[in-house]
């Protein structure tokens, strides 16, 4: 079996290097052959693989592939749903439970959002947590003790207000493959409100409670994931869901590779 890992042509480092080899390297003991394309390569390519797995959030691109027939994991519209936290939270709103969330009203330019923050604020109080729709690893996520912390943190980008849950520094990643759990970590910063590994979170393994269970597959349902990680706080509360979570730390963490999983679910399936 053929097929082709999409990565993102303009994100590099040393932390995406090991985790597409190690993904390579998986597929090779299951008789698979993996090839690494970045999503420009992939515009102008005319090969058809038995399969994507698209480790990027390309959602054009991905759209594109599927048009041309190519099986493609996770499926754009799960991608898209999963990298847009507005579009995350109204996928599962009034399915699973979720932190108090406020979507930011559209605007064309970069606004004056003093009015809509100030009731924002009366109906979530104060501290709140800001988050910008599209980023990773913790990444332009805020906690926020005034309506002026919230105001110097927006830019032209969509965002959302959520209510801080107190304990948030601590939470649970569960890997769901094929509604199974393959692996789970819990994770905890001591000196940061955001539980990632990458803002200093330490991880270590964790087993989930049958309802943590059931929320982590009712969420990846809903958002028609094949493969998901998702982050539950204070063992209720659905906070966030990545259709290409970074595997990496899970594995370290817990001694488990859901990367074979992964692979045996896509073959399942095609």
């Amino acid at each position: 079996m053929n097929g082709i890992l999409a990565v993102n042509a303009f994100l590099k480092g040393e932390k995406f290097d090991n985790l597409h080899n190690h993904l390579v390297k998986a597929a090779e003991s299951m008789d698979i052959t993996l090839k690494i394309k970045n999503n420009q390569e992939l515009l102008f390519s005319s090969e058809k693989p038995d399969f994507v797995l698209f480790w990027d959030k390309d959602v054009n691109l991905a759209k594109s592939l599927e048009n041309r027939g190519i099986p493609v994991f996770n499926s754009a519209r799960s991608i898209e749903l999963c990298d847009d936290k507005a579009k995350t939270y109204l996928a599962l709103e009034n399915e699973v439970p979720q932190p108090k969330t406020i979507i930011a009203p559209f605007s064309f330019t970069k606004t004056d959002y003093t009015v809509f923050v100030e009731k924002a604020a009366e109906k979530l109080g104060f501290p709140l947590v800001f988050k910008e729709c599209f980023g990773s690893f913790g990444e332009q996520v805020y906690l926020c003790g005034s309506v002026n912390d919230v105001l110097s943190y927006i830019t032209d980008k969509p965002f959302l207000l959520q209510e801080y849950i107190e304990g948030g520094n601590e939470d649970v990643r569960i890997e769901i493959v094929g509604g199974k759990c393959v692996a789970a970590m819990k994770r905890t910063n001591h000196t940061d409100f955001r539980s990632n590994v990458t803002n200093g979170g330490i991880a270590e393994p964790y087993t989930p409670t049958n309802d943590e269970f059931r929320l982590a597959v009712k969420a990846c349902a809903l958002l028609g994931l094949d493969f998901g990680g998702v982050d539950i706080l204070n063992h209720s509360l659905v906070c966030e869901v990545n259709s290409n979570a970074h595997i990496i730390n899970l594995m370290n963490a817990t001694g488990i590779d859901p990367a074979p999983a992964i692979f045996k679910q896509i073959i399942e399936t095609i």
